[in-house]
């Protein structure tokens, strides 16, 4: 992510087909979301030298003990957010790489995102700047809080595993929205499971088995 041109000879568009035909056969049927991936120049958010893997669909290090997802990954997640309806207003738990606040920002009005990191965050933000994302809006905090200003959100996206739901997060989801998030200890089974809000209470579903970081609250906010 230090180079915002690093990779750019090795990153054809036929080198990114090949990936959304991957993501095809992997069950994949969002066209909104295959679309976004196929342009979304993914080799931007990982280090010069991982640049001519970064189509591969395959999770890779950022530094600070993180991983930019596999791109299945991202792909099933925004899918399953997306699903039924376009959410105008998303929170995301984990900025990461930005990859997937970038993701976001081309399918939705606007993207709330919370990173913990302080280098993470800095460097990050100011590549979705460069970037011209002015759509996605980033703040340095433990994701445990959410960010309760903007709330309520129409969807929350969590990037890391958490060993069980925040309440603090699921308050922050509005009627009808719903949460994507996987849940589990980093060395156990995790599952990435779609939590609803209705006026009843909240409908929880799993959608499939996943290996993500854990999910870390510093109790600060």
């Amino acid at each position: 992510m230090k180079n915002a041109n690093a990779g750019i000879g090795m990153t054809s568009q036929r080198t990114r087909d090949r990936l959304i035909t991957r993501l095809r056969d992997k069950g994949i049927r969002d066209d909104r979301v295959l679309q976004a991936m196929r342009v979304l120049p993914r080799h931007l958010f990982v280090d010069e030298a991982l640049a001519s893997r970064a189509y591969e669909d395959d999770a890779l290090p950022i530094g600070y003990k993180q991983t930019i997802s596999q791109p299945y990954t991202v792909a099933r997640m925004t899918e399953a957010l997306l699903a039924n309806d376009k959410p105008q207003k998303i929170l995301e738990i984990g900025t990461g790489s930005g990859y997937q606040s970038a993701l976001l920002a081309a399918l939705v009005k606007d993207v709330y995102t919370v990173e913990r990191i302080p280098e993470l965050y800095q460097q990050t933000r100011k590549l979705l700047h460069s970037m011209n994302l002015h759509n996605v809006h980033c703040k340095l905090s433990d994701g445990t809080w959410g960010w309760e200003n903007y709330a309520p959100y129409d969807a929350i996206i969590v990037t890391a595993a958490a060993s069980q739901i925040p309440d603090s997060l699921t308050e922050q989801l509005a009627i009808g929205g719903r949460m994507i998030i996987p849940v589990g200890e980093q060395n156990d089974k995790q599952q990435l499971l779609t939590l609803t809000r209705t006026v009843a209470g909240f409908e929880k579903n799993k959608l499939e088995d996943v290996v993500f970081v854990p999910f870390v609250n510093e109790g600060k906010n």
